[in-house]
């Protein structure tokens, strides 16, 4: 029989109210027991609203950034997704050894010489909350699997969408996977546009 080859992790795209970077002091202090910061900020998250004041919260850092970062409905519900199609699926379970489409598209695309944000939102949607870039332990992996890559806010979804737009890229010549810059772009494109007409931000996360 062949070895045994696990299938690649699957990536999902989740439509966040929140900015990360502005919830990093609330959960530090709500982890400690000071629940005040991160409740005026968070609205709608049952968990959030049951924490007692001066009982460090039962949540890890990645678990706690998910809970205050995501767009819940109304009274606490689950967050309707930015794409229930095509999209959502191609580009959760990419191809490649990792699966993940955004490292695809980094790895086959050259900026050109006046282009600047590209690249750069690319590595913080899919690597934004690591310790290297965050500069904060703990944030990107938690209890029960729970691992968050990256984030963009909503005026970076539209900086980034901007930029795919503006043909200050290429792809190389050397693409592995024929077509799959381009297959990975549009349905990108596609959970970029929800989140743009939502105002919403996005965050990547990782489920093995």
């Amino acid at each position: 029989m062949g070895e045994y080859i696990p299938p690649s992790a699957f990536y999902t795209f989740d439509p966040i109210k929140n900015d990360p970077i502005s919830l990093i002091e609330p959960i530090l202090s709500s982890i400690g027991g000071d629940h005040t910061e991160i409740k005026k900020i968070v609205q709608y998250s049952n968990e959030i609203n049951n924490l007692e004041d001066g009982k460090e919260s039962p949540y890890d850092h990645s678990t706690m950034l998910f809970l205050t970062s995501i767009d819940w409905k109304e009274g606490g519900g689950t967050p309707e997704p930015l794409d229930n199609g095509m999209a959502r699926n191609r580009i959760g379970r990419f191809p490649s050894d990792s699966g993940n489409a955004i490292e695809y598209i980094l790895e086959f695309t050259i900026e050109k010489d006046e282009e600047v944000l590209f690249h750069e939102l690319l590595i913080k949607l899919t690597n934004g909350l690591s310790p290297e870039n965050l500069g904060e332990e703990g944030f990107d992996r938690g209890f029960a699997g729970m691992e968050l890559l990256g984030w963009l806010t909503h005026e970076e979804v539209q900086l980034l969408l901007n930029s795919m737009q503006s043909g200050k890229w290429s792809i190389k010549s050397n693409e592995s996977i024929d077509g799959g810059v381009r297959d990975s772009l549009r349905h990108l494109q596609s959970l970029l546009k929800a989140a743009n007409r939502r105002k919403c931000g996005i965050l990547m996360r990782r489920h093995r």
